[in-house]
């Protein structure tokens, strides 16, 4: 009876603490849509979704609604869904390599996906019969698995002791996939495609639509439920490849779906506002610092991080100088890499 009791009250905390999760975020997402050059009050913002939603018949200024349900909620929620998934990837490479660096940035997923995207928009490849996103996600694989090989050949592997291996091959890739990017952009692109793309490359929102958070939000939430269902075999993975294998962990099936799931995600994120750095980085570890290194608690904290982390730098990048738009990838880079050096000497400083 004393078991069933704790059983049942662990399930009702559980349930309370995702009660709490949804509305943190559902708050996240309203401030996204109220805050910007042009406030826009609760009620209105409210009243504007009613409408849309189940047709309440507010009168309501034109503009007003459609800035709020076409421009403000559309950015809203699509950072919300890049920022958990970029944040769930991350938290799935450091636990796999077991190296605090690991992020879709630095392992060249991020830079191959742009690649990809580019090669797709820009050069033409697969003559009009690949989708932008599909290119983006062939571009991340490709990447890794150049990334992945280099390591293996330099007596690493996914998996392997020599993690920091992958760390450095991912550097390496990064730099020769952003190469190709800039190179493509160099030749095919004019002045204006090229403005833009770099812009785009650096973080960009202001281009997303309700057809974008159509594939963002799915897209999350399938990357979510994979490494939800995977969560203990990553706890296997933190005493390393060999203990995981002897507890019952099919290593290799495991780190392929993984890195697979986490490919996809980075890869469809990137290929709709670019790449953005420092959120599958840093939100993975101030995650761990406050629910600690277990994945079941870890995953959802990192996700939730995650999200409102990207919505409030979009609030930042839209408002901090009047009448002009910085790119996503500038607000989180200046307040990801101070973080990021705090969390590094805090983890030092332990004995």
């Amino acid at each position: 009876m004393s078991l069933a009791a704790a059983s049942l009250g662990t399930s009702r905390r559980r349930i309370g603490t995702g009660g709490l999760a949804l509305l943190g975020l559902a708050a996240a997402i309203l401030a996204g849509v109220m805050i910007g050059e042009t406030p826009m009050p609760p009620v209105v913002v409210l009243q504007t979704l009613a409408n849309k939603l189940f047709g309440a018949g507010y009168v309501l200024d034109p503009v007003d609604e459609g800035i709020i349900w076409n421009y403000r909620l559309t950015r809203a929620i699509t950072a919300a869904s890049c920022g958990a998934g970029l944040a769930l990837s991350g938290a799935v490479l450091q636990a796999l390599l077991r190296n605090a660096l690991a992020d879709p940035y630095i392992l060249g997923i991020s830079a191959g996906a742009s690649t990809g995207a580019v090669a797709v928009t820009i050069a033409g490849l697969g003559a009009g019969m690949l989708s932008l996103s599909f290119g983006a996600f062939l571009g991340a694989l490709l990447a890794f698995g150049l990334v992945a090989a280099l390591a293996r050949a330099a007596g690493g592997g996914v998996g392997a002791s020599g993690a920091a291996q992958i760390v450095l091959a991912g550097i390496a890739g990064s730099q020769l996939f952003n190469a190709l990017t800039a190179f493509i952009i160099a030749k095919s692109a004019n002045a204006d495609q090229a403005r833009g793309i770099m812009f785009w490359l650096m973080g960009n929102l202001s281009g997303v639509r309700w057809p974008d958070v159509w594939l963002a939000v799915p897209i999350a939430l399938i990357g979510w439920i994979i490494c939800r269902f995977h969560a203990r075999a990553l706890d296997a993975f933190a005493f390393g490849a060999d203990a995981a294998a002897a507890l019952g962990v099919p290593v290799r099936r495991v780190q392929l779906v993984l890195i697979a799931a986490a490919a996809l995600v980075t890869a469809v994120m990137v290929s709709m506002v670019g790449s953005i750095g420092f959120v599958g980085l840093v939100i993975p570890h101030a995650a761990r610092f406050l629910v600690g290194p277990c994945h079941g608690r870890l995953l959802p904290a990192s996700a939730l991080m995650g999200a409102v982390f990207l919505i409030v730098a979009d609030v930042v990048s839209r408002t901090i100088i009047p009448g002009q738009v910085l790119p996503i990838g500038v607000i989180t880079a200046l307040a990801g890499a101070p973080a990021f050096a705090l969390i590094l000497i805090r983890g030092g400083r332990r004995p």
